[in-house]
């Protein structure tokens, strides 16, 4: 299948990292569930829950490139006045500038993903047994809340260089347009935006796990997430 991405092997490139990751965490399971903890079984539903969402928000014509309008684009324009106004009644400028946002949006996921991953591998877990037992979503509320700000802090600043960059005219034109707006304040609510949407998509692949740990073919979820297995 072709890959139609302005960025493709970059994208390619990182999935296949974090895929990486995550294959020889199952692998080490499959040896036996002996001598793993619930602490264990924890960090695996989360470390698989953020891999399956990056994976699916970032790969070829996925769940990013389709939602990206829902990252907050309008909160961070904001009212302008007729100069925004002029701007945005062009559809076709609409469409070209959420592609532009796409690929920023990107590249801060790209930078927020490894702060996953090693806040996953790195994270005291006082009370695993209530996580396992607790909601759909309750390993990855306990992470984010863990975590903070972590994310939006780390994506300020990767956000705000990449749209004063930003190739393409039309952002150039959002720039220019947003003059006499903070400028942090306006890639910091965009970077907001996108931690919630990063965590929502982990959220729901958490729950997804939950419902049917077997599809993982992990040995240690389902025996710790599986029918009957709740303590």
């Amino acid at each position: 299948m072709t890959d139609i991405l302005v960025k493709p092997t970059g994208r390619r490139a990182f999935l296949g990292g974090i895929g990486l990751g995550t294959a020889g965490l199952a692998l080490s399971g499959c040896a036996g569930i002996p001598g793993f903890s619930m602490v264990d079984a924890v960090q695996r539903i989360l470390f698989l829950s953020s891999d399956r969402a990056f994976q699916r928000m970032l790969s070829s014509g996925g769940f990013w490139d389709q939602q990206v309008a829902t990252l907050g684009l309008n909160n961070l324009l904001g009212t302008r006045g007729d100069v925004l106004s002029t701007i945005l009644t062009s559809a076709l400028f609409k469409n070209r500038l959420q592609d532009a946002m796409g690929d920023i949006a990107y590249e801060g996921a790209e930078r927020a993903a490894p702060l996953v991953t090693d806040a996953v591998r790195t994270i005291g877990i006082q009370n695993a047994i209530d996580l396992v037992n607790g909601g759909p979503t309750a390993a990855t509320g306990f992470l984010r809340n863990s975590m903070g700000s972590t994310l939006v802090e780390a994506m300020v600043p990767e956000l705000g260089d990449a749209m004063r960059v930003a190739s393409d005219p039309l952002v150039g034109q959002l720039v220019s347009a947003l003059t006499g707006v903070n400028f942090t304040n306006a890639t910091t609510r965009f970077a907001t935006n996108l931690d919630d949407t990063i965590w929502r998509e982990i959220g729901v692949e958490e729950a997804a796990i939950r419902r049917d740990p077997q599809s993982t073919r992990d040995p240690l979820i389902i025996g710790v997430f599986g029918a009957g297995s709740r303590l």
